[in-house]
């Protein structure tokens, strides 16, 4: 039998040999070093600004004529970016679109957080996104975010990255109390409202309040005073760096891989392709994790503002550009798990280690509220790979009826783009500490870029 037309799922390993292998071993680091930056979506716009402006990328202002060899970036709010560079060819040719997103499963403060109890300080808050919220109790936490005060003096935030700094912590009920707990669902032993976030016990020495104590400190060090809080935004993360995972390395543990495990790699492969005859956008996009909504969210329709300004500067039509564009949702996709093979369908899964996942369709049951890529576009992409020696893989979010999921694919294909979801196979995906392997995200990084530049 001629088994070239049978399909086998292989690793990069298999696939590529050692010299790809070192080289995705040095791509990490760099993304190693942007996790540990870009905590935040704030963060990580500032950082990525940071990226752009080192390789000669200005600042776009809506209403501005665009040319071609233009490298422009907007910063939405401090927490969206779009990135584009200008083609040589026709604009109607359409726009290459890679969209991922920057915000990721945390737990936010809410807007009158501080009081106290028992002798204790706290901050109440409010999580942010599908955690699971048994995860984030007993663990060294960080705060980061921004105050803005009355007037409107812009004051960043962040303690418990230093070694220096204090870390905070949320209890969790001892072993030897907890029986009626251990009855309960695995959802319900945490409750939201237990998700209070430990600040300190010394009182001050004249009204023996914590409270004030805490409230005094803050406002020694960042001249914050309490109803500062009502025009803030802090969250707590989980307070420890990017690392290096098994005896050989190959894998990398950090808060937040979902979704920067894809928008480092979107950024860095428009970095590498300034020079294409194509029109290309980076979009890092927030508020996914809670649907998308919100002025810097997907839903937005910013993204047809800036289309529509790029349209109108060499007088096409915006709606044969938006026809014509093709878009990778860069999104992460649930990689295999033996420990929980039973949710998983195998033949369809992702396997960590085998290269970018391409995701045809996601959401639940009977793919509701889903983008579902069309086989042509898919096929144009297959040649884009093979030309380029990118390894790829078929994934899906888990079983019939199992579960589900959504992207911002269905946002963008929802004005008449063709959207796939693209991204990197994921262990305990919204866990305060994921898994990625370091070749599948170099191996994104290289389909993104094949994507950018394939004619």
């Amino acid at each position: 039998m001629n088994k070239d037309i049978l399909y086998s799922k292989k690793t990069v390993y298999e696939q590529l040999g050692k010299e790809t292998t070192e080289a995705a071993f040095a791509y990490a680091e760099g993304y190693k070093s942007f996790l540990d930056a870009a905590k935040t979506e704030r963060e990580a716009v500032k950082v990525s600004i940071e990226m752009l402006a080192a390789k000669g990328f200005k600042e776009y202002t809506l209403g501005d004529k665009v040319a071609v060899g233009d490298k422009l970036y907007y910063n939405n709010r401090g927490k969206n970016l779009f990135v584009f560079t200008i083609g040589s060819e026709s604009i109607a040719n359409g726009i290459r679109i890679v969209a991922s997103h920057v915000d990721a499963p945390r737990i936010d403060l809410k807007q009158c957080p501080l009081y106290e109890d028992a002798g204790m300080a706290y901050f109440k808050t409010h999580y942010y996104g599908g955690v699971r919220k048994y995860q984030w109790v007993a663990t060294p936490l960080a705060l980061h975010g921004v105050v803005i005060t009355k007037d409107g003096k812009t004051i960043d935030v962040c303690i418990g990255e230093d070694d220096s700094d204090p870390v905070f912590y949320i209890s969790d009920l001892l072993p030897h109390l907890s029986a009626d707990q251990n009855k309960l669902p695995l959802a319900d032993g945490i409750k939201g409202e237990q998700l209070n976030v430990i600040l300190g016990n010394i009182p001050e020495e004249d009204e023996k309040s914590v409270k004030n104590a805490v409230m005094t400190l803050i406002y020694d060090k960042y001249g914050v005073v309490e109803e500062d809080f009502f025009s803030s935004e802090l969250c707590v993360v989980p307070a420890a760096k990017a690392r290096d995972v098994g005896f050989d390395r190959s894998l990398i543990g950090s808060y937040g891989h979902d979704d920067r495990v894809c928008a480092y790699p979107s950024l860095t492969a428009l970095l590498e392709s300034e020079d294409s005859t194509h029109t290309l956008m980076c979009i890092l996009a927030d508020k996914e994790e809670i649907g998308s909504d919100g002025a810097s969210g997907m839903q937005c329709d910013l993204m047809l503002d800036i289309i529509d300004a790029i349209a109108a500067s060499f007088g096409v039509s915006p709606a044969l550009v938006r026809a014509n564009s093709k878009c990778l949702s860069a999104d992460v996709c649930p990689g295999y798990d033996p420990n929980f093979a039973e949710v998983f369908e195998k033949r369809n899964s992702a396997f960590v280690g085998c290269g970018a996942v391409f995701t045809k369709y996601t959401g639940a049951r009977g793919k509701s509220s889903t983008n579902d890529a069309n086989p042509e576009f898919i096929a144009w992409l297959r040649a884009a790979m093979a030309e380029n020696g990118v390894i790829w893989q078929a994934g899906e979010l888990g079983k019939v009826d199992v579960g589900g999921g959504g992207t911002v694919a269905k946002f963008i294909a929802k004005h008449n783009i063709e959207t796939i979801d693209l991204g990197v196979a994921i262990i305990a995906m919204h866990a305060p500490y994921e898994l990625v392997a370091k070749v599948d995200v170099y191996e994104t990084h290289k389909a993104i870029k094949a994507f950018y530049n394939f004619d």
